[in-house]
């Protein structure tokens, strides 16, 4: 028998038909509302993006920055913080 250790264990959801898994979490010691996470969506890992839960939006990876929508995926992101 094999279990999985919590410390590896991936914190996924089903979001609007779409599964979505935090695969990674790094955070600043400055900003700690700030943290970079590594996500897969329907199992396809996706580029590493800075979550802002405090002011409640993203930075994409080429910079942009994009504010949470109403029930986005960032949303239920920054709710496990």
């Amino acid at each position: 028998m094999s279990f999985t250790s919590p410390a590896f264990a991936l914190v996924c959801r089903n979001y609007d038909g779409d599964k979505i898994c935090i695969l990674n979490i790094k955070r600043s010691a400055n900003k700690h509302w700030q943290p970079y996470f590594a996500m897969s969506f329907d199992r396809v890992k996706a580029a590493v993006e800075i979550y802002n839960c405090r002011a409640k939006f993203k930075v994409n990876k080429d910079g942009t920055v994009l504010q949470f929508r109403e029930n986005s995926p960032g949303e239920m992101i920054c709710s496990f913080f």
